[in-house]
């Protein structure tokens, strides 16, 4: 099925933060901020056990269980499967270590089998106290978590989380499937093959004002080519974007902040706020279906659905592309 027809929208809501992604967050500001984007409209809510070792799940699922299931697209992930042991060990997460040292303190097994795919949706129903889920995503067989070993994860994924996914599709016990990963070339790879074809992505990070050559490059061409839409996460940069001091799920380098101080003089200069910026130029992109930018305040709610409805001005998109700040072959909102 075509994401964009089952989307109910063109924003959602990225659970990742409130898995306790860099912060401890109490349970009623989590709370509070999921009924925020309940208030403003969102419908499509993306999760995963690896958020927190199932916290996010957790969290999302206590509010999510008070609204009717039809009025809603839900989507988690496979690839983890979240023990009922604690962790004792400094968790390998590749790229990503310490990214939810906050979270829940269970034992994360990394596994993309038929086995650990079927049990990892079973684990998430139950976490997120529902019957089903909408969209899965397979998780991270990228190299960010698994160095030169990604593509071994990836051949595991083939073999058994793509099969598994798509005998789920076509039996219509879920509507949709893909990669959720935070690099283009596992992507790439699964749209090349033969079977099983994913129904869409979620790219998180690849597709920013920040970062976006890349995937210009190769993947979004191959993605319209083949009709197969995208779903954009993280399209704050990990929160540079946004106020916040990570890029790559780390303290931002000099030559990033440096950049976002252009991005953000320019946007001052044309009276644009940087969040308007930022959820436009992700979703100007012919392929992208939608964009799921995290939060763990109402606040931030507030100002994201303000963002994407925020009038900006023709010359502001002409000056980021004069100034060299976006790719050439980027599509802007203002190109007709």
């Amino acid at each position: 099925m075509s994401l964009r027809n089952l989307l109910p929208g063109r924003l959602g809501f990225g659970t990742a933060p409130l898995g306790n992604m860099f912060r401890a967050i109490p349970d009623d500001e989590a709370r509070t901020t999921v009924e925020a984007a309940w208030g403003h409209g969102v419908r499509f809510y993306d999760t995963a056990p690896f958020y927190g070792a199932g916290l996010a799940e957790e969290r999302l699922g206590e509010v999510l269980a008070a609204k009717p299931r039809d009025s809603y697209v839900l989507s988690s992930k496979v690839g983890r499967v979240i023990l009922d042991e604690h962790e004792t060990d400094v968790p390998d997460f590749g790229e990503k270590g310490g990214l939810f040292e906050h979270g829940n303190p269970n034992k994360v097994v990394h596994e993309w089998t038929a086995e650990a795919t079927e049990r990892s949706i079973e684990d998430s129903l139950k976490r997120l106290g529902t019957d089903r889920l909408d969209i899965v995503w397979v998780h991270d067989i990228a190299q960010d978590f698994h160095g030169d070993a990604w593509i071994g994860k990836f051949e595991e994924a083939r073999t058994g989380a793509f099969r598994v996914l798509s005998r789920l599709r076509d039996e219509g016990v879920i509507r949709a499937w893909g990669l959720g990963v935070n690099k283009t070339e596992p992507i790439e790879l699964a749209l090349a093959l033969d079977e099983p074809q994913p129904d869409g992505f979620l790219l998180a990070g690849r597709y920013t004002l920040l970062d976006h050559e890349h995937a210009l490059q190769r993947l979004l061409p191959m993605a319209q080519e083949q009709g197969v839409d995208m779903v954009v996460g993280g399209p704050y940069s990990s929160g540079i974007l946004a106020g916040g001091t990570h890029f790559e799920y780390q303290q931002a380098p000099a030559e990033i902040i440096e950049r976002v101080d252009k991005l953000k003089a320019l946007a001052a200069e044309h009276g644009v706020s940087i969040k308007a910026a930022a959820l436009q130029f992700a979703l100007a992109h012919p392929a992208s279906a939608a964009v799921i930018p995290g939060a763990t305040r109402p606040s931030r709610i507030a100002e994201d659905t303000a963002a994407l409805t925020e009038t900006i001005p023709a010359a502001f998109w002409t000056g980021l592309r004069a100034a060299g700040l976006v790719s050439p072959a980027a599509p802007l909102p203002n190109d007709a």
